[in-house]
């Protein structure tokens, strides 16, 4: 076995362990973060680059730390398309599912318009 010329526990001063263990933190929460895919792989690279000086007798070692984490999830909505007094295109997002349809909301037991506006009764 041939002897061990870094140790990377001590390497740099500790700073690559250290790095290290900071990108695992920053993965350890895109993995607790519910808006991401639990079983998407997330990725840390430490790339090491060496460059000798002219004599060959020292040389720069720089570590970089990369990590590749799981984008959040994709989110989707509906805009319903319409015209204003001007006949400008406009639109108003979808609320409750279909066009034209109301609904309850379930927080506060209004009754609203497909695009959440509030639908108020008159009768007394």
């Amino acid at each position: 076995m041939s002897k061990q010329i870094v140790d990377l526990n001590e390497f740099a001063d500790g700073a690559v362990s250290e790095r290290f263990n900071l990108e695992l933190q920053r993965v350890l929460e895109n993995i607790a973060d519910l808006n991401t895919e639990p079983t998407t792989k997330r990725k840390i690279s430490l790339e090491v680059t060496l460059t000798a000086d002219e004599a060959r007798d020292v040389i720069l070692a720089s570590v970089q730390a990369k990590t590749r984490l799981a984008p959040a999830k994709k989110l989707e909505s509906k805009i319903i398309m319409d015209h204003d007094e001007n006949g400008q295109v406009t639109g108003q997002e979808l609320k409750s599912g279909i066009k034209g349809q109301t609904y309850a909301d379930m927080e506060t037991g209004e009754i609203k318009e497909d695009t959440g506006s509030k639908v108020y009764s008159f009768r007394q």
